[in-house]
């Protein structure tokens, strides 16, 4: 880091270089310097075939946080639903910017919703999560493992093979491509992945919190974002799973209040369980704490056998 740039990793796909480029510029912004960005190419962007057997989210973060602890870049961006909830040594979460929309969102064919679907349309989703609510909602749809960046997947829906697909809202929007949109998924029907929609600046943790870059962090971190991730990771955290387990989360602030649902699902969709707690104490213990007893309750009430997680 010169004394006015700092260098940024990134993943090299549209949509990281999209949000990278947006948390870098606020920072940047805040702290009187002028990002550069580096490209850096991670497993999960090498391999092929499934996510949920790919090693977990680890697989999009590894390279980013490799170049952190060698210092060849001094920030890296992740979409926080990639990063594994336990923490690396040399390495914080300095700052978590404002969360984009958390929803997950139908992109159909005509324009339809997810009950105006036809009986046994195939639609396609990557995420064991996505997959375990809609076949709770919809068993008689064909549901279809897909992989690839986010145009890649709009453009497998008529005329291409399919008939929708399910992506974050958080991506379409950041790319511009909310008007592909079919209908916002309600987390009451199905709930987003955890931190779904946030981003992580990490940095090493050696960097003074009073050094330009420190301080530019810590004018974009948003204290309702991080209560609410913090809450979501938790649970994810306690329940020892990763992105091969059919966990929904999604915390907000309700009237002053940290609210937070779990949603825990066989991966057929055919047994859910489900969770809803809320704590007027709006710290990060405290959000942590929230996701703890829940992951407790549900852990109590068999949540281990029906999501086949390995405890």
């Amino acid at each position: 880091m010169s004394e006015k740039t700092f260098r940024v990793g990134t993943r090299g796909s549209q949509l990281a270089m999209t949000q990278t480029g947006y948390a870098a510029d606020a920072v940047g912004a805040a702290a009187d310097l002028t990002p550069e960005l580096i490209t850096v190419r991670t497993e999960g962007d090498v391999l092929t075939g499934p996510l949920s057997q790919m090693g977990g989210t680890g697989v999009f973060a590894t390279a980013l946080r490799a170049r952190l602890l060698d210092r060849d870049v001094d920030l890296a961006v992740h979409s926080l639903k990639d990063l594994p909830t336990a923490p690396v040594q040399g390495l914080v979460i300095a700052a978590l910017p404002e969360r984009e929309d958390p929803r997950d969102a139908l992109c159909a064919r005509d324009g339809l919703t997810l009950d105006e679907l036809p009986q046994g349309v195939a639609v396609g989703t990557g995420s064991p999560r996505r997959v375990a609510q809609l076949r709770a909602l919809r068993p008689d749809l064909k549901i279809v493992d897909i992989r690839g960046n986010v145009g890649t997947r709009l453009n497998r829906v008529a005329p291409g093979d399919l008939d929708a697909v399910v992506l974050a809202a958080s991506g379409l929007k950041r790319l511009g491509l909310e008007g592909r949109i079919t209908e916002y998924l309600d987390p009451e029907r199905m709930l987003p992945a955890p931190g779904q929609g946030a981003l992580a600046l990490e940095v090493s943790s050696e960097l003074p919190e009073d050094s330009p870059l420190g301080r530019g962090l810590a004018a974009v971190d948003d204290l309702p974002t991080r209560l609410a991730v913090t809450a979501e990771r938790s649970v994810l955290a306690r329940l020892e799973a990763g992105c091969a387990a059919p966990v929904g989360t999604f915390g907000r602030m309700v009237d002053g209040d940290l609210h937070l649902d779990v949603v825990v699902a066989n991966p057929d969709g055919t047994e859910v369980m489900r969770r809803s707690e809320a704590t007027d104490e709006l710290s990060v213990e405290a959000a942590a704490a929230l996701g703890v007893r829940i992951a407790d309750e549900l852990l109590a009430d068999g949540a281990d056998r029906l999501a086949r997680l390995t405890l």
